[in-house]
């Protein structure tokens, strides 16, 4: 079962309790929990093979009205969402340099239903280890970047430098640019397995894509997967777009079990170790 599920399940289990009126609210809890998913991905910084350090400190920006809503419940959201990103860090083998927490923020600049996410690496000296978590550094990080949820488009990240003290970001030499050198990748069209043997692959109509899908509601060169870290799929100006696990979309992270919808074509992405 994936770590989503999981946590909308947790959820659910409490929806006639205090979470009644969270459920109420344009954002729902399990759509912040994938931009918090969506965060880790796109700020992953491999250290070396065998450590990938994610940011573990979050911010969710909502409108007025969301943030109204959803405010009376900050702590214990906060905790389940936090309980959500170190699930997902472990199943990923992702490592923090602190402890995890998730934060809501009022934007005066967003719309009802929309909502911004930020991020940051600050390591902690006095937080115990946790499942997921790498041994904390000395001095925090700047900010790592951000993602907007709702259609808005997010600010590009700020750059930022590694604790004093921690290793370089840059993998050593020979090291690749996987976390996980082993991995094999493939995606599965109507039963069909097509294997994922370059950085990417292209997807379309055409007889030049790298894999043909003979739809018409999918264009000539539709969408490009991408390895990463981490993988990625990138719709090219198509003309009906892309949907990745239930969402429209233009570019969005990829793990194993993911759904893109092209046309009326589904596409299943898959990676395992060995």
């Amino acid at each position: 079962m994936g770590v989503l599920k999981r946590f909308e399940q947790r959820l659910e289990g409490l929806v006639n309790g205090t979470f009644a009126k969270v459920f109420k609210s344009e954002v729902q809890p399990v759509e912040i929990a994938g931009a918090l998913q969506r965060e880790c991905d796109n700020n992953a910084t491999i250290w070396n093979r065998d450590r990938t350090v994610v940011p573990n400190d979050f911010i969710v920006e909502l409108s007025t009205p969301d943030y109204e809503r959803l405010s009376p419940y900050s702590g214990q959201l906060g905790d389940e969402l936090s309980g959500m990103v170190r699930d997902y860090a472990k199943q990923q083998r992702y490592t923090f340099m602190g402890s995890i927490k998730v934060h809501l923020e009022k934007a005066d600049d967003l719309d009802t239903g929309l909502y911004r996410v930020r991020s940051r690496t600050l390591a902690s000296s006095t937080s115990q280890e946790q499942p997921g978590q790498a041994p904390a550094g000395r001095g925090p990080s700047a900010p790592r970047g951000g993602q907007t949820g709702g259609g808005h488009v997010g600010p590009p990240p700020m750059p930022s430098s590694p604790p004093s003290g921690a290793p370089p970001r840059t993998a050593p030499p020979g090291a690749g640019p996987q976390p996980h050198a082993q991995m094999r990748r493939w995606i599965e069209i109507n039963g069909t397995r097509h294997q994922i043997s370059r950085g990417s692959l292209v997807l379309g109509r055409s007889t030049d894509a790298d894999v043909r899908i003979d739809d018409p509601g999918v264009s000539r060169r539709h969408c490009e997967i991408r390895v990463g870290p981490p993988p990625m799929v990138q719709d090219l100006g198509s003309t009906n777009g892309i949907v990745v696990d239930g969402q429209h979309t233009t570019r969005a992270s990829l793990r194993d079990g993911s759904r893109i919808v092209v046309g009326s074509t589904t596409i299943v992405y898959r990676q395992a170790e060995g």
